[in-house]
C-alpha cells in the first residue's frame, strides 16, 4: 500500500509543480492588478476554447513531442541532450534543401525523402557530441550547447546566401528565408485548421519509441548503459557505442521536428537570426515535456499537449488582460523551473526509499532455523 502511494505521489509531482507555478503566476498577476481567474480563463479558452484553438495547441505540441521522444532516449541512456535547438535547425535545413531540390518527383515521395533527410540531419548533429563524449570524454552538455550556436550561425549564413529566396536576393532589405515550398510538397492539413499530418506521425513514433526502449534488445542496452555503465561493460555491452547511439537518435527526432515545422507549418525556413526565431524554443521546451512525462514516450504525449496549451493559451491571455509579454515568458519559465525541480525531488524520494529498504534488509534477523542449520553443519564437520 505504501509503495502504491509513493508511486502515485511521484506521478503527481509534475502536475503539482505546474499548479504551483500557476499559483506563483497568479500572485504576479495580482501585483499587476489583473484578476488571475479572468487571466487563466483566457488561457484555457485560447488553448481549448474551440476546435481551432485545440488544433493550434496540437500544432505547438507536435515539435515538443518529437523533441521529447529523443530526450526520452538520450536521458534513459544517461546522456543529457541540450542541443535540440541546433538539431531542429539542421534537420530543417536538410529537409528544406530536399524539398526545394527534388521537385520533379511525386509529392508523397519528396515529402518522405525530406522527412528522412531531416531525421538524418538531426542524427548527424546529435551524433557529433555523442562521439565526443564516448571517445574523448567531452561533457555532452557543453558540446550540445556549442553545437546549438554553430547551427544558428550556419542557418543565418545559408538563409542569407546559398538558400535565400531568389525574390529576396533581389531586394535591398533582404529577409533571411528560403523559397516557399510548392503546395504538392506540403504535409496534408485538417482544413480549416493548421493541424497537419506531422501530429499523427509524432504520436505513432511515440508508440514505436516505447517499443524500442522496452521491447527490444537495443532499447534494453541503452537503458542498461544509463543505469550502470560499469556493469554494462562487464556484461559485454559496448558502452561507447550506445552512448553515441542514444545521442544520435535523440538528435534524429529533433531533426524530424524541424522538418515538420517547415513542411507542416511555415512551408519555408525563416528566422530572425536566433534559434528561437525558427524553433520557437521547442528544442528546450521538449526537454521539459519529456521530464513531465517521466521520460516515458507515451506519457510525453499528454505532457506535450499541456505545454502546447500553455504556449497557445498564453498568447490569448496576453491579449485579453493586457499583460506584458515578459510576464508570459516568466510564466512559461516558472513552469519549466518547477517541473524540473519536481523531477529532482522525485529522484531524491526514490533514493531515500532505496536507502531505507537497504537499512531494513541489513538489520532484518536471519530466517528462522538458519542458526540451527549452521550449528548442525558445524557439528557434522567436526
Amino acid at each position: 500500500m505504501q509503495s502504491r502511494l509513493n508511486s502515485l505521489i511521484d506521478a503527481l509531482l509534475p502536475v503539482l509543480a505546474t499548479l504551483a507555478a500557476l499559483l506563483v503566476g497568479a500572485v504576479m498577476l495580482i501585483f499587476l492588478k489583473v484578476n488571475p481567474i479572468v487571466a487563466y480563463k483566457a488561457l484555457w479558452d485560447g488553448a481549448f476554447g474551440s476546435s481551432n484553438a485545440f488544433a493550434e495547441t496540437l500544432v505547438k505540441a507536435t515539435p515538443l513531442l518529437l523533441v521529447g521522444l529523443g530526450i526520452c532516449i538520450s536521458f534513459r541512456g544517461d546522456v543529457i541532450n541540450i542541443g535540440g535547438e541546433g538539431q531542429m535547425i539542421i534537420g530543417a535545413v536538410f529537409a528544406t534543401w530536399v524539398g526545394l531540390t527534388l521537385t520533379g518527383l511525386p509529392g508523397w515521395l519528396t515529402i518522405t525523402l525530406s522527412m528522412l533527410a531531416g531525421f538524418l540531419g538531426g542524427a548527424i548533429w546529435g551524433g557529433i557530441p555523442g562521439v565526443l563524449k564516448a571517445y574523448f570524454s567531452v561533457n555532452e552538455i557543453l558540446s550540445t550547447v556549442m553545437m546549438n550556436a554553430i547551427a544558428v550561425q550556419l542557418m543565418n549564413f545559408l538563409l542569407r546566401g546559398p538558400m535565400i529566396d531568389p525574390e529576396q536576393a533581389l531586394k535591398a532589405s533582404q529577409i533571411p528565408q528560403t523559397a516557399r515550398l510548392e503546395e504538392i510538397f506540403r504535409l496534408p492539413r485538417l482544413v480549416p485548421t493548421r493541424l497537419h499530418l506531422g501530429a499523427l506521425i509524432a504520436v505513432i513514433l511515440a508508440v514505436l519509441v516505447y517499443i524500442l526502449l522496452w521491447r527490444t534488445t537495443l532499447g534494453y542496452r541503452i537503458r542498461a548503459v544509463g543505469q550502470n555503465p560499469h556493469a554494462s561493460r562487464y556484461a559485454g555491452i559496448k558502452v561507447q557505442r550506445y552512448i553515441v547511439l542514444a545521442l544520435l537518435l535523440s538528435g534524429a527526432f529533433a531533426g524530424l521536428a524541424g522538418a515538420t515545422q517547415v513542411f507542416g507549418v511555415n512551408y519555408r525556413m525563416i528566422t530572425d537570426g536566433s534559434s528561437s526565431g525558427f524553433t520557437g524554443s521547442a528544442g528546450f521546451n521538449g526537454i521539459v515535456a519529456a521530464l513531465f512525462g517521466g521520460l516515458h514516450p507515451i506519457l510525453t504525449i499528454p505532457a506535450s499537449i499541456l505545454f502546447g496549451a500553455l504556449l497557445v493559451g498564453a498568447n490569448k491571455m496576453q491579449r485579453v488582460v493586457q499583460v506584458p509579454s515578459a510576464l508570459i515568458t516568466a510564466l512559461n519559465g516558472l513552469v519549466v523551473v518547477f517541473v524540473v525541480s519536481s523531477e529532482i525531488l522525485r529522484k531524491r524520494r526514490q533514493q531515500r526509499r532505496e536507502a531505507v529498504a537497504k537499512r531494513e534488509n541489513d538489520s532484518s534477523p536471519p530466517p528462522s532455523g538458519s542458526g540451527d542449520k549452521q550449528l548442525n553443519q558445524a557439528e557434522a564437520g567436526s
